[in-house]
């Protein structure tokens, strides 16, 4: 090694130290912020709910901090009473004060003014604690309905799939949300291709986490001919390569076989002897429900097969398909 390579060497490890330091710190400070405004949101809940104290008191205590201590930040009335509602909100749920601390405040606020329901807001939670969620990437979680969609999800998967991952309608979804591509009007597979590359980052935060890239087009050999996977990646949580094949069109039976084809080929040249047999996604642009069933009753290959939207689906109409879920599991359930 150069010895300006191993300066350099030597000098990133000390800037890793240095992150390493900040991060700490900034977990801790963030804890205890945290800490200190659910602490704030319980002594104003407990003055609000003995009637002690009115609208007027913390409109007077929010002057007053502001008046007194104007360098302190975020202590107006409307922040107080998001410390009291972030104390009212999860009082009683001793399951997440772990969590809690975990995320950042910025993060707390969004999920408070966007989430509706208990377990919507445990939901975002969680997934911006296990996959470390920026406040942007959080949002568009929110705006791109990832809860509604997860619990309404009801992706077409083969048998040997579900043998081989029992939990996979957690890892995939039925409907993936494009809103991030620019693609002209009458695009191909190569410009929704190519507009994934572009917008990578997006793509795997909307294929969820686990998802490592591995290549476009990626080049398998059978024989003497030469075959190109659309996309691959390799998932760590079950430990396998993942092809996802793109379609611009409806989802037709025939698209299975190449499929297959793929996987056997990455099985047989790509798959390391320590990795699970490798997983086929086809993502169309739409699907009959009937045909699909149809076509994986006697598919042998791990695969199923989702489809994808380029707009936002509205929000109100899968909170309505989430409600009617509901009725019908407590209808059945009163059943019993």
């Amino acid at each position: 090694m150069k010895k300006n390579e191993l300066q350099n060497t030597e000098f990133n490890h000390i800037i890793h130290l240095i992150t390493a330091a900040q991060n700490k710190v900034f977990k801790v400070i963030n804890k205890e912020l945290v800490l200190l405004y659910w602490d704030i949101g319980c002594y104003v809940s407990e003055k609000v709910k003995s009637g002690s104290w009115g609208d007027n008191v913390v409109i007077n205590l929010a002057n007053y901090i502001k008046q007194h201590y104007p360098n302190l930040k975020g202590f107006t009335k409307r922040g107080l009473y998001r410390m009291k509602q972030f104390y009212e909100t999860y009082n009683n749920i001793k399951k997440m004060s772990t969590l809690l601390t975990q995320l950042n405040w910025s993060n707390h606020l969004i999920i408070l003014s966007k989430c509706k329901s208990i377990e919507e807001k445990q939901f975002y939670i969680i997934i911006s604690v296990k996959e470390k969620l920026s406040f942007r990437e959080l949002q568009r979680q929110i705006e791109t309905s990832v809860f509604e969609r997860t619990l309404l999800t009801n992706t077409k998967v083969s048998t040997p799939l579900t043998q081989l991952h029992k939990n996979i309608n957690h890892v995939f979804k039925d409907t993936y949300i494009f809103e991030f591509l620019d693609l002209p009007i009458n695009y191909n597979e190569r410009d929704l291709q190519n507009q994934l590359l572009i917008n990578l980052k997006k793509f795997l935060l909307e294929l969820g986490s686990g998802f490592t890239f591995i290549g476009q087009e990626y080049r398998v050999q059978v024989g003497l001919h030469d075959y190109y996977i659309d996309l691959l990646f390799f998932h760590r949580d079950l430990q396998c390569l993942v092809a996802f094949e793109l379609k611009t069109t409806e989802f037709k039976p025939e698209y299975l076989g190449k499929l297959n084809f793929y996987l056997e080929a990455l099985d047989t040249e790509v798959k390391m002897s320590n990795e699970n047999p490798s997983i086929g996604v086809l993502l169309c642009k739409g699907k009959d429900t009937e045909v699909v069933e149809f076509a994986m009753r006697r598919n042998i290959s791990p695969t199923l097969i989702a489809d994808y939207e380029t707009k936002l689906i509205d929000k109100k109409l899968l909170q309505q398909k989430l409600h009617d879920l509901y009725l019908i599991f407590d209808k059945n359930h009163n059943k019993k």
